[in-house]
């Protein structure tokens, strides 16, 4: 099961192959939104969440205001709008406008920004020091398209979950980037780390005081891992102050209040977390794990049940299924895994997309052609599409020479 680790970070760096340091800045044909209906709940009220108990005092939310402070992660100053002049004054097509910010934020020879999964901070703070993680790099980036007239805003990515080989733990991974809408209706994304589209489950945009947000849970999961729970709790809570509605803050408090020996206090959080969206997986397994140290067993087994469920009805599951039987060769088991992905979600151009390759592995280059159209007919990145259209054409070349055409 998970550790009281299990928490989430609003910059996550992938594991799965490659190590991804270049620049992104692509346009989106379409951006897909979560479905993510559910309403803030009221079942905790910020202001009666308990004390956090330390060995010798307590953290009370008194404590919050002068030890959590939450910066302006927007505000700039006379060199970065001097940079902004530089690079995009009298330039009135605001493609070219962005394309010309984009080279110089990222060019070598002029800011050149460098990526560190660690460099939280301000925008002012990046353009300073020269090095960002996704989020903080939203921040220069929003800062600055906003002061050259763009229309710029944050973006959270969802990533697609990574099971581990026995299927009882999960790594849920969350990525920010920035979006662009430009006049005449095109949009554009910019990323510090891009993803591969195949690890994306889900985006939507969020506000600036959700980014706040997220800024505080990454000091707090940081301090969290570092054993620092006075500073984890303080920026957690003043996370939750600015956006009660996000579940994951809620689980991230809980492993908080658990690490601290609170199980209510840490019970109550992931059932918040849960009344916010029923299928938080993490506070699903925080929770069968909070049970087993109490020895809870009936409860801790209703909640293992629903984490089986979730494994049952989630996609990527079985795609990280097909993923090791590909790697053992085994491409018939592969495909049935596969199968079972697609089958929970149809419309998925990276799992069409994996499909394919396994039937190309069993010489079905029919099939293999088919996932692939069906991909190009799902995918909402240029990037995606023409990479799917050159293997489509690649696949359709071996087979005129299989068949000595």
């Amino acid at each position: 099961m998970t550790s009281s680790r299990e928490a989430v970070a609003g910059c996550r760096r992938r594991s799965r192959g490659g190590g991804g340091q270049g620049r992104l800045l692509l346009p989106l044909l379409l951006l897909a939104l979560c479905a993510c209906a559910s309403q803030p709940a009221e079942r905790i009220q910020l202001a009666s969440l308990p004390p956090l108990q330390l060995a010798d005092r307590q953290l009370s939310l008194a404590d919050v205001p002068a030890r959590a402070v939450t910066p302006d992660l927007l505000a700039t100053n006379d060199a970065m709008r001097a940079f902004v002049q530089r690079y995009t004054a009298g330039i009135t097509n605001s493609r070219q406008r962005l394309m010309s910010l984009h080279r110089a934020v990222q060019g070598a020879g002029t800011l050149g920004i460098r990526y560190d999964p660690f460099a939280e901070g301000t925008a002012q703070q990046v353009f300073t020091r020269g090095t960002a993680n996704c989020l903080s790099y939203a921040n220069l980036f929003v800062a600055l398209a906003r002061e050259a007239g763009l229309d710029a805003r944050y973006q959270w990515l969802e990533v697609r979950p990574q099971w581990s080989r026995v299927g009882d733990r999960v790594q849920v991974g969350l990525h920010v980037n920035v979006v662009v809408d430009l006049r005449g209706g095109s949009r554009y994304m910019v990323d510090i780390d891009p993803l591969p589209a195949r690890e994306i489950a889900g985006t939507r945009e969020v506000s600036d005081t959700d980014a706040a947000a997220l800024y505080h849970n990454n000091i707090a999961m940081a301090a969290l891992a570092g054993d620092d729970p006075e500073t984890a709790w303080l920026h957690a809570v003043r996370a939750l102050q600015l956006s009660a509605d996000m579940s994951h803050l809620w689980v991230n408090l809980g492993a908080i209040y658990r690490q601290a020996g609170q199980y209510q206090a840490a019970e109550d959080s992931y059932l918040q977390a849960l009344a916010l969206d029923d299928w938080q997986f993490s506070a699903m397994s925080n929770l069968a794990v909070l049970y087993e140290l109490q020895g809870r067993e009936a409860e801790r087994a209703l909640w293992l049940e629903r984490v089986e469920g979730y494994r049952r009805n989630n996609p990527y599951y079985f795609a990280d299924l097909g993923d090791e039987a590909a790697a053992a060769g085994d491409w018939q088991a592969a495909l049935g895994h596969y199968q079972r992905a697609i089958e929970l979600h149809p419309d998925d151009s990276g799992l069409l997309f994996a499909r394919s390759m396994i039937y190309y592995q069993l010489d079905d280059l029919p099939a293999a052609a088919a996932d692939l159209k069906r991909a190009i007919e799902f995918a909402t990145m240029r990037s995606d599409i023409d990479s799917y259209q050159q293997q489509l054409e690649a696949l359709r070349r071996a087979g005129l020479a299989a068949t000595g055409d």
